[in-house]
């Protein structure tokens, strides 16, 4: 079956082109700058797996990564060992370790999203003992593979409900899933987020004395989106050009539409300064 599991995994890892779809790509160097140990960078995908997850989870965001930053910033030589295994990069390198189909739980470079569109999720107040233990969970995965269900699993959701019933369809997001449910990319970083006791989007039960009851979610139950909702990751995002922001709106020099192709001009319009009536009363 192993011919077969390759022909799948490339098929639904194809970034098929869509005609008129644009993405805002991000500025990774500014995200770097910026990024702490345990952020988790979630990703806009193009691929076919990506767009069921986007059905799915009604998200744009389809992968997550778990930023650990260079080998050469963690204090524990043991883990730098342990990464050094899957990686021989240089050591000042920006690093995240993050499952995909048809690979396993691998760690490379943050610098091959260049031309993605990337929302760095922060855990609030996480301390750096607790980031650590995170980064050291994450670690602990590397070479795992990715479950062969769960590429059959995917390839179920391209099929129409014609083709497919949809009783025979996986359950591998619904809500009561049990066995059949598999790991998806953000499920790892669920799992290391566990270890540090860290909330992503817990069932929390108000009691009548004013109290909360605090339950855990089932990490085989985690997407992406659920550390953009989450109350307890803060969403820092990074457009292309990071003074396209910082200069101001009145500072930008808008152009006309007309430059754009044929694909891209029904997205973006023209529309003319019309002065409101404060302006006007403005004037001297």
């Amino acid at each position: 079956m192993s011919w077969v599991q390759q022909i799948i995994t490339r098929f639904l890892n194809a970034e098929p082109h869509h005609p008129g779809r644009v993405i805002p790509l991000s500025d990774v160097s500014a995200l770097t700058r910026e990024a702490r140990r345990g952020d988790v960078i979630l990703v806009e995908g193009q691929s076919r797996v990506s767009d069921v997850i986007r059905w799915v989870t009604l998200s744009p965001w389809t992968h997550a990564a778990l930023y650990i930053g260079a080998l050469s910033d963690l204090p524990d030589s043991k883990l730098r060992s342990e990464i050094q295994n899957f990686y021989q990069g240089p050591e000042d390198e920006p690093l995240v370790i993050e499952s995909f189909l048809g690979q396993g739980t691998i760690v490379q470079p943050i610098k091959v999203y260049e031309k993605k569109h990337l929302r760095l999720a922060r855990p609030k107040g996480l301390t750096q003992i607790d980031a650590l233990r995170v980064t050291e969970y994450a670690a602990s995965r590397l070479g795992a593979a990715y479950d062969v269900r769960q590429i059959f699993d995917l390839l179920r959701f391209l099929f129409p409900w014609f083709i497919v019933p949809r009783r025979w369809r996986s359950s591998l997001f619904h809500r009561n899933s049990g066995a059949n449910t598999r790991t998806v990319c953000s499920t790892m970083i669920a799992e290391a987020f566990g270890r540090a006791q860290f909330p992503i989007l817990p069932l929390v039960i108000r009691l009548e004395d004013g109290s909360s009851r605090f339950y855990r979610r089932n990490p085989k139950l985690c997407t992406p989106s659920h550390f953009d909702y989450s109350p307890y990751f803060e969403i820092i995002k990074y457009p292309l050009l990071s003074d396209a922001v910082s200069t101001g709106y009145e500072q930008i020099s808008w152009r006309s539409a007309s430059e754009l192709t044929p694909e891209q001009q029904g997205l973006y319009v023209d529309l003319d300064f019309e002065p409101s009536l404060h302006d006007i009363e403005q004037l001297p």
